[in-house]
Order: structure tokens, then sequence, then C-alpha cells
């Protein structure tokens, strides 16, 4: 039902007429959700042919009528759907997000999507045999891809500093957290794709700028599984698996041996590679944004439920006060960053596992404030996850559809907006470039790639589209040269992406149309 008060202060008798009419304007918005649109129209032609109605000062006929236009047009939809017609996704989404004060995306909608067990669940995890020598991925024409560091361990993450120092934070999956089905724990262990980690920051550094760094030396060491990092003001912050912490930096140091200060604990650990934990800045610099993957894959087991900050991203002061969940229902979240000339935060989330080859999509999307995007009871809005049915009805109710779905199983982790002015053609400027690790829950591989979203005006202006392919080496063996997750820019406009599987960071740089790749 829809209830309100309204006052009229200073109208006397015509605003206590205004009153009566407006609290019957309001029935009539009631009555569009029992009866139909039919009804509330018929209603209002009655109201319209009393003369009392006209008779009634100009301002206060204004108001009047104003209000019921008001109420047909809101109530139009649940009028359209008990008249069997269609109600778009993206109208229900926007007035449940309106509820909470925050606003989706105008472009989201559901793509569509196959049943869940389509296919039976798939174990298939890659064996990597790492890059012959001389061989590269594959980008674009006019592109070129060269080694920019190598002789790595597991590089997962990038950040470049001012000066234009790189910053590497190899880490490795040390241990499974979370609940894993014991085959799939084996299969990881039997496929090599856990062990011991550097748990360390490189810095590498190219001082003449021609693309082959003189220093490639650690910079920060004894860490506990690194990934985010983050430079704000005079501090670098470092996001472990288990804590966010800072250290004192200043321009040029090549490293950090004073120990850090604890800003905020986290919960440590999680479901498969949910042990990554990333941070960014807000553009002012007065909050952090730090990523907290599920513990299991869709909280079967009831464990995600008792810790509000896994599948989530926190909003947290600079110094670790004020913290809070700024979004939730997020599986894995990894790759954060601000589109470009908004002040509007995005994500790429890993979505879940064990519905078919097809489901569930992971995706980019723009992040709202308060926002629940549907983990672990729903995805992609309203589809209901058949393992959670009925548990949380008002939290399936809530979910807001992604902006866009960017493949099943394709672990996509690593994003960054393309903010350079010229050295890249102009069609890249502005979009997002998003690291694709690659799938193990899926009949045949998909991922292992960095592909491009174009964007316009802030938004998602089309499909995803390949950019560094050439990672999968024998799709019938399961054999991949490497794996790609963090990407970052450098001063010169250069695109760098991590590969966790080749220990390599790839470069790749625009040279003109009609160049090959080379190494």
């Amino acid at each position: 039902m829809i209830q309100t008060r309204h006052i009229y202060p200073g109208m006397g008798a015509s605003g206590y007429i205004g009153k009566v009419l407006t609290e019957r304007l309001l029935q009539i918005g009631n009555q569009v959700h029992v009866i139909g649109t039919r009804t509330a129209v018929m209603s209002i032609r009655t109201l319209r042919s009393s003369r009392s109605l006209f008779s009634l000062p100009f301002p206060l006929l204004a108001l009047t009528l104003t209000a019921a236009l008001a109420f047909l047009l809101g109530c139009a939809p649940a009028a359209e759907k008990e008249a069997g017609a269609p109600v778009s996704n993206t109208t229900t989404i926007e007035a449940r997000v309106a509820a909470r004060g925050s606003a989706p995306s105008p472009s989201a909608k559901s793509p569509a999507l196959p049943s869940p067990f389509h296919t039976p669940s798939a174990t298939r995890f890659p064996k990597i045999i790492g890059w012959p020598e001389g061989k590269t991925p594959a980008a674009p024409a006019g592109f070129q891809v060269s080694v920019y560091a190598d002789g790595l361990d597991h590089p997962r993450w990038l950040y470049v500093l001012p000066n234009g120092d790189l910053l590497v934070a190899e880490s490795n999956t040390e241990k499974l957290g979370g609940e894993m089905p014991r085959p799939v724990r084996k299969a990881i262990e039997d496929a090599g794709l856990m062990g011991s980690s550097a748990n360390r920051i490189t810095l590498v550094r190219d001082a003449n700028g021609d693309g082959k760094p003189e220093v490639n030396e650690t910079f920060l060491a004894r860490l506990n599984q690194p990934f985010g990092m983050l430079l704000l003001r005079d501090w670098l912050y470092v996001a472990n698996t288990d804590a966010l912490i800072r250290f004192p930096y200043h321009e040029g140091q090549t490293k950090i041996t004073v120990k850090g200060e604890k800003v905020l604990d986290l919960p440590a650990g999680g479901y498969n590679n949910h042990w990554t934990r990333n941070v960014v800045a807000s553009p002012d610099g007065s909050k952090l944004y730090v990523s907290v993957g599920s513990q299991t894959n869709v909280d079967e087991e009831g464990l995600d439920a008792k810790e509000p900050r896994r599948a989530a991203i926190l909003e947290v002061g600079p110094d670790g006060s004020d913290m809070r969940i700024f979004a939730s229902g997020l599986r894995n979240p990894n790759g954060m960053d601000w589109a470009a000339g908004t002040r509007t935060l995005w994500t790429v989330v890993n979505e879940r596992d064990e519905l078919g080859d097809d489901l569930v999509p992971d995706y980019l999307t723009s992040v709202q404030e308060g926002a629940f995007y549907g983990w672990p009871y729903s995805y992609f809005g309203q589809n209901e996850d058949p393992r959670k049915k009925g548990e949380r009805p008002d939290l399936v109710a809530k979910a807001v559809v992604p902006d866009l779905a960017i493949g099943a199983h394709t672990a996509s982790l690593g994003l960054t907006f393309y903010h350079a002015a010229n050295a890249f053609p102009q069609r890249y400027r502005g979009g997002a470039f998003i690291g694709q690790h690659g799938s193990w829950n899926r009949s045949r591989l998909a991922g292992y790639k960095a592909i491009f979203v174009p964007f316009q005006a802030g938004r998602t202006s089309g499909p995803a589209e390949d950019f560094l392919t050439g990672f999968i080496a024998d799709e019938a063996k399961s054999e991949v040269y490497g794996r790609p997750v963090g990407l970052a820019v450098l001063p010169d406009g250069s695109l760098l992406v991590a590969d966790d599987g080749g220990n390599v960071v790839w470069r790749v740089a625009y040279v003109g149309s009609g160049t090959t790749a080379s190494r």
C-alpha cells in the first residue's frame, strides 16, 4: 500500500480540500495495483467530471492533476504486470535501488542464460607448460608484445608508481581455504596450482624508458600473500590476505625494510583462489575500497553468512576508521578502478561454479553504494540459484543486474581503465582492459586472455573483444603457456599484463598498423 501524509500550510479550506483530493488520488494509485490501469483511468475520469475539482484555485488544480499523473506513471509497471504485460528488469531494479538511495546502471540488463545444470559440472584444470623461447602472446595489428620483466615467481598484481617504477606482487595459493569438494581439491594439487608463495613485492625500473628495465629487485619481503597495492600521499598500502597494512614511502625508494602498520584486519583465505585482496582509493583520497572474496562456492555450508565482510567491497578511511560494507553479493571481486572522467567505481567479479559450462558468467559492473548483486542467492538479478532456492527471497528481490557479462568460468581478475592520452588508438581511450586467468569448471577452456571493453561517457558501449590471446598451447591436452591476471598502464601509455603462469610481465605497445609481435 502507498501511504503518505501531505500538509499544505496557509491554504485554509482550499488546503483541506486539496488534502482530501490527494488522499483520494492515493487510493486510486493503490487500486492500480489491484485492478489495473483501466480502473484507475476510470476513477480519474470520474474526478475530472466533478465540478468541485475544476472550481478549485488554479495552483491547487495544477497540483492535484500533477499528483494524479505521477501516481499513474509510478504504478504503471505494476498495472502492466497485473494485465499480463511484461515489466522490464531495469524498471524494477531502478525502483528497488531508488529505495536504497543509490542509482543502477542505466544500461544493465540480464543476458540470455541457460537453465541451471544445462551440462554436467566439469573439472578441467590447465597444465602450465611455460613460454617457448621467442614466443609471445598475440595482440591486434599495430601492437607489439615484448617481455618487460621475467624471472618472477607467480606475478599476480601490478602497480605503477608516479615516477614510473613498477611494483609486482608475487604470491601463490599456499593452501585451499573454504570448502572445496575433495576431487576438485586433488585436481588442483595434481595440476601444480598451489605451493609455496614468494610473499614479496618486486620493483622494476626502466629509467631511460626504452622498454627494457635495468632494475628488477626485491622491494618488500615477508608479506602474507600480497595482492593489491596503493600509494596514497606518503603511504604505500599493501593488501595481504589477512590485513591491509601500510608503509612510509618516499619517491625513488628501491627498498622498504621497516615494519608495516596494520590499517585493517581482513578475513583470510577463501574458496579456491579467493585469498586475494585488492585496494584502491577514492579520487579525492578520502576513502579506501577493499575487495574480499567468498569463503565458499555458494555458501551451502553457511560459512559466509556468518562473515558479512566476505563477498563484498569494504569502504574504510585511510587510517582504518569507519569501515562499512560498500556493496555486497559480489562472490569474488578483484580488479577495481574508476571509469575515466567519473567518480564511478567498477569491478570484475568471478561468479559461481558447478551449474554447467555456461553458468554463471563472470561480469564487469559499476559498483553502486549499498547495492546487493545476488550472491549466493541469485545471479544477474532475480535468477535464483537452485541450491539456495527459497532461502532469502528478500535479497533476491533486491539483486542488481551487473553491467556486462564477460563469459562463464573465465576467472576475470584484472581491471584497468585506459587513461593515457594518445599512445593507443582513439577507440581504446577510456575503455577497460580485463585479465582473464582462465577456467577449471568447464568442459572446454575459457578465458586465458586479456580482453577490452569499449566505453563512452563512462558507460560500456559495446561487447567485450579479445585483445591479448595465444595463452592456450593445446586445447586437447589442456596445456597453456601462461595465465594473465593483473594489468597496469605505464607513463608512456603501454599496457602491462602480469602472467602468473609464465612468470613474466608482458608489455604491449602501439607502434603502427601492420606490425607483428616480437619478444
